[in-house]
């Protein structure tokens, strides 16, 4: 069994480091607070942007070594600022530890953003696609992605798209108390994933470079099936039984964390798929779905 290290055992990282602890793993949660992790997650109090913190705390760790990183890090603002200093400054810290680790360095997996792509045609995207930024976020992910680049196949980008999963229901709620709305017009194309499988890409990808497969060093981390945003707000509508979104002209008002766009496009995940991954929820009908399950038992 390997020894992980998660930085940034949040939203996501925290999800992937449940999974990687029942695959027998020894498995170790870097945030700046550490209290109340799972049971089993070995605790790292450290701040990612603080150089002489982070090293502190990653000399308790390395003495056992390290197999694989995973840098599932989140942005404490929706500011450029924020951006910056987890995703450059905080990545690009424990790159360079990790690169420091001897002769055989981790193995690091990255979650960046789908935000690195700006088509607003509607447009199928894949991992070859261009990545032509124009908001902040993106080109912060696709700055960060760089710093990966010398690591010579010894790391790994997972581009995620729109999170959703426990916790995180605004969608659901905003359906549900009759304030969404939908804009006439073209599909407005939506790219999600549950956190359970965002968590279960990581895993996958860490199993797959444990047992000393290659990895292509960039994967796009959506379910099966981009969805146009009216398609699903009409879908939760008619699930939860109430009333349908009205048509509206206009700018439609937020939905959400997981609903937010800023680009019009249809990403593939057909690589990560061909390398093995099966999603635990393919689309937003099972994801959303369990969730609504869990809201109404509640």
């Amino acid at each position: 069994m390997a020894r992980i290290l998660v930085a940034g055992c949040g939203y996501v990282g925290t999800a992937c480091a449940v999974q990687l602890l029942a695959d027998g793993h020894t498995v170790f949660g870097l945030r700046r607070h550490p209290e109340g992790l799972p049971d089993g997650v070995h605790p790292v109090a450290a701040d990612l942007c603080n150089p002489e913190s982070l090293r502190t705390a990653l000399a308790e760790v390395e003495h056992g070594g390290i197999d694989a990183v995973v840098y599932a890090a989140a942005a404490d603002g929706r500011d450029e600022e924020s951006y910056r200093r987890i995703y450059v400054d905080g990545l690009g810290h424990v790159s360079e530890w990790a690169q420091a680790q001897g002769m055989r360095p981790p193995h690091l997996l990255f979650t960046s953003s789908t935000a690195v792509y700006a088509q607003t045609d509607g447009s199928w995207v894949d991992e070859s696609s261009p990545t032509e930024p124009t908001q902040f976020n993106g080109a912060c992910m696709l700055e960060a992605e760089g710093l990966l680049a010398d690591r010579r196949g010894n790391a790994t980008v997972l581009r995620l798209g729109g999170i959703y999963g426990p916790g995180r229901t605004r969608l659901i709620e905003t359906v549900r108390a009759g304030r969404a709305s939908i804009q006439p017009g073209p599909p407005r194309w939506t790219n999600r994933i549950h956190r359970d499988d965002a968590a279960g890409a990581l895993r996958h990808l860490v199993s797959r470079v444990l047992a000393g497969s290659t990895l292509d060093p960039v994967y796009i981390g959506v379910d099966e099936e981009p969805a146009d945003e009216a398609e699903v707000l009409r879908w939760l509508a008619g699930t939860l039984g109430v009333d349908r979104p009205s048509v509206v002209s206009g700018p439609a008002p937020p939905t959400g964390r997981e609903g937010r766009r800023s680009s019009n496009k249809r990403c593939s995940s057909r690589r990560l798929r061909a390398s093995g991954y099966a999603f635990r929820y393919p689309t937003y009908r099972e994801g959303y779905a369990a969730l609504i399950d869990v809201t109404r038992k509640s």
